[in-house]
């Protein structure tokens, strides 16, 4: 296997496209399970004749992986902190003061921003700190199940190409 086969760079492509959106999870911008899946379909089409259908079943699970994973990325922690009364508006001003941090501080101000951010909204919509704190760390154990979710669906995605790679 050559660096010059088509194959081989196609496959190179995708294993960077794949990364890039494993490392998306945590960096603002970069679409994390889009990348994965896009890595996917950039090897299923472009990989080379010969595969058969493998290639095509494997970017079918991954597109089903991606899709659910989006879903489930959503849905869960939403549904927790919509019980446990935590509005949308807050985690708007953590995402936005996390965005802001991510560039004033690299990598910790995200969450420092994303924290000060819920926190300082929760203590003008409750008026009180202490009131503000369980509020906020609920927000932020949501924060963090939905990045563990979208990690895990591109760790599968991931597997699912390497699958690929090697069977077909």
């Amino acid at each position: 296997m050559s660096l010059t086969d088509s194959g081989t760079a196609v496959s190179v492509i995708a294993a960077l496209a794949i990364v890039a959106g494993l490392a998306g999870v945590i960096v603002p911008g970069l679409p994390a399970l889009p990348l994965c899946w896009g890595g996917v379909l950039v090897w299923a089409i472009f990989g080379g004749a010969g595969a058969g259908a493998g290639r095509w079943l494997v970017l079918a699970a991954a597109t089903l992986v991606a899709i659910g994973g989006t879903v489930v990325k959503y849905a869960w922690p939403g549904r927790n902190l919509k019980r446990s009364g935590v509005p949308t508006s807050s985690l708007l001003a953590g995402g936005l003061l996390g965005l802001v941090g991510f560039f004033v501080i690299p990598v910790i101000g995200l969450v420092l921003g994303f924290v000060g951010g819920v926190w300082a909204a929760e203590r003008l919509r409750l008026g009180d700190s202490r009131l503000a704190w369980p509020a906020t760390k609920r927000a932020v154990a949501a924060a963090g199940l939905s990045m563990l979710l979208e990690f895990l669906a591109g760790l599968v995605i991931a597997a699912l190409w390497l699958a690929g790679l090697f069977l077909t």
